[in-house]
């Protein structure tokens, strides 16, 4: 049922309905505007004109590599400095164990990034990703963030083309969005101001096109950007967007506060989610596919997200150190029936995809062992 389109937003509703795009000053109102209902109903039609009634998922399994890192971002819960005792690097034999753990499940996306660890030679990268395709030769390797990329040219010594192209041949066959934050100088300053800046992140997804490594795209949203920053963050990315057409999804990034240098913030709020959601899918007109990550935005929300202008929920995770409830939890996981019972619940289709959105199935009842898992753990829904 179409929601009352406020007079504020007629002149947006009309745009969309026309399929024309939307300005930087149409997506500050966006944010601004009290009508959240009016927003999702409007990047509803976009979702549904670009993908029907599908809902992707994937099943895949992510991997931290090291959780040493020297970048010290206030908003980050993972990493530990240099010299830490918490400090823990994976090398490849570490590696093929934890692929290994899950091969009676049938991944097909292995998510693999880490902290930035002065201390690995080019060689490790080269070894770690070697080491994932002995174990599992059919598996897609989706791997490093551009803040890593750059990390790995200054370890190899040689042009980022170059080493791209390398770990291309190993194996790495796509690259996820993360280390974007929110391109602005100024949050930069106050919050990351060791990372590379947007003209940086934005070359290295440039370069990564080029070299026919597809790539994801993110922002971190609800710590100190506001919708100004988080507008201009998305113009940017429709703008490459346009000049390579590399991207594959955006992914808006809940900041979550806890056990952060930066606790002191109220943790996200769905509304907040869906907002992010929405106002992406109607901002990034040219990016395939919005993808609601349900680790940080919750399945129950996620659900919820498939009707404000998500089409991906992402997939079954297996573990996840980047945003956990206390340090030592990491087993974070949904099985593919689960996944696709709130697909259904929610009154989507589930589509089974792979890392590069190729369908592997589009069957709605599965009979299939739960998978074993870790003794005593269970799954984390929420």
């Amino acid at each position: 049922m179409r929601p009352d389109i406020p007079d504020a937003l007629r002149d947006i509703y009309e745009k969309v309905e026309a399929g024309e795009r939307l300005s930087a000053e149409d997506g500050i109102r966006l944010y601004a505007t009290p009508e959240l209902n009016a927003v999702g109903y409007m990047a509803n039609i976009v979702r549904e004109r670009m993908c029907g009634n599908v809902a992707w998922y994937v099943r895949n399994q992510h991997i931290n590599y090291t959780n040493i890192c020297n970048k010290l971002c206030k908003f980050c819960s993972f990493y530990v400095p240099p010299k830490d005792a918490r400090g823990y690097v994976l090398y490849p034999e570490d590696i093929q164990e934890r692929v290994r753990r899950y091969l009676h499940v049938p991944i097909t996306e292995i998510h693999m990034v880490a902290g930035i660890n002065p201390k690995l030679p080019y060689s490790y990268y080269l070894d770690i990703v070697r080491a994932v395709k002995e174990v599992r030769p059919n598996v897609a390797v989706k791997a490093f963030t551009a803040i890593e990329w750059v990390q790995i040219a200054r370890a190899a010594r040689k042009p980022l083309r170059e080493a791209m192209l390398e770990l291309k041949e190993a194996g790495v066959s796509s690259i996820p969005g993360g280390g974007a934050e929110v391109f602005s100088d100024r949050v930069r300053g106050d919050l990351f101001w060791t990372k590379a800046d947007s003209e940086e992140w934005l070359e290295v997804a440039r370069t990564a096109h080029e070299v026919g490594l597809p790539s994801n795209a993110t922002m971190l949203y609800g710590h100190i950007e506001n919708p100004k920053e988080k507008v201009e963050h998305q113009v940017l990315l429709r703008e490459l967007q346009d000049e390579t057409g590399g991207f594959l999804t955006y992914i808006p990034l809940s900041f979550h506060p806890e056990r952060t240098e930066m606790e002191q913030i109220p943790g996200p709020t769905g509304m907040s989610d869906l907002r992010e959601i929405a106002v992406g899918r109607l901002m990034l007109d040219n990016f395939p596919h919005i993808k609601t990550f349900w680790i940080m935005n919750t399945i129950e929300i996620s659900q919820v997200a498939l009707w404000y202008g998500a089409d991906d929920i992402d997939g079954t995770i297996q573990e996840y150190e980047i945003t956990r409830r206390t340090y030592e939890e990491t087993r974070q996981f949904l099985t593919r029936k689960q996944l696709m019972e709130r697909i259904v619940e929610a009154g989507r289709d589930p589509v089974e995809r792979d890392n590069l959105y190729n369908v592997i199935s589009t069957e709605r009842e599965v009979r299939e062992a739960q998978p074993v898992g870790i003794p005593g753990e269970l799954p984390v829904l929420s």
